[in-house]
């Protein structure tokens, strides 16, 4: 199955919003860090429900942000979403239909000219790319001088507790460790000003003694996946 067709049946029986309801728990902490001025042009590359491109617009006046997913339902759902003025679990996004739209689009040939756009970010959607290093190629290709890509993934090398997942989803995905991504990023020519990782200090830990529970046989462990390893976020920068 592909991309576009397994998150076409996402999309279709609601699964965007548990996305952005799972993922805004770091995702916020992000966006906040993000530079971004009134006047700019953003890119949230694999936009699902577009929580976060909605998340943006009510923060500054942008020129314009684009959302762009591989799942043609998914950027109907966002733009259905954004017209109505829905947020789900991000801040209520306002005039956000004004000066956002949502594309469907390939991550290896994005829609835009070189030095168009002034940020990119992408959360959770990154590792689903047929080819990650031309993805990086493709966002230091449309980045002006300056412009930063914020990329945010959960599914990595180091989150041992992530790789069960691929178990889960017919679309093969890109399990990198942080030394990859740093490497990677360098090599499309992107500088890396940072990475770190996002704790997730929402999802509840019982104390521990409720453990086991259902999904975790130490509280330990819990505590290492949501509050130490949680979020890895590299940050790039094109030159």
């Amino acid at each position: 199955m592909s991309a576009r067709e397994e998150f076409d049946a996402w999309a279709a029986d609601g699964r965007d919003r548990g996305m952005e309801e799972r993922h805004w728990h770091t995702a916020k902490h992000v966006l906040a860090r993000m530079p971004v001025e009134d006047g700019d042009r953003v890119l949230d590359l694999g936009t699902g429900s577009g929580y976060a491109l909605r998340a943006l617009a009510d923060t500054a006046d942008l020129d314009r942000g684009y959302g762009l997913d591989a799942s043609p339902e998914m950027a109907r759902n966002a733009r259905e979403y954004t017209r109505e003025g829905e947020s789900g679990t991000a801040p209520d996004a306002g005039g956000a239909a004004a000066n956002v739209g949502f594309l469907v689009g390939d991550f290896g040939h994005l829609p835009f000219a070189r030095d168009s756009l002034d940020h990119a970010f992408s959360m959770e959607a990154f590792y689903y790319s047929d080819d990650p290093a031309e993805t990086l190629r493709e966002v230091a290709r449309v980045l002006r001088p300056g412009g930063t890509f914020y990329c945010a993934v959960n599914y990595y090398e180091e989150n041992t507790y992530s790789h069960e997942w691929q178990g889960n989803i017919s679309v093969e995905m890109t399990r990198w460790s942080a030394a990859d991504y740093r490497e990677a990023f360098r090599d499309a020519g992107l500088f890396v000003a940072e990475q770190d990782n996002v704790p997730d200090r929402e999802t509840e830990i019982p104390p521990a003694a409720e453990f086991p529970t259902d999904s975790w046989e130490r509280r330990e462990a819990m505590v290492e996946r949501y509050r130490q390893l949680g979020t890895l976020l590299t940050v790039g920068v094109a030159p």
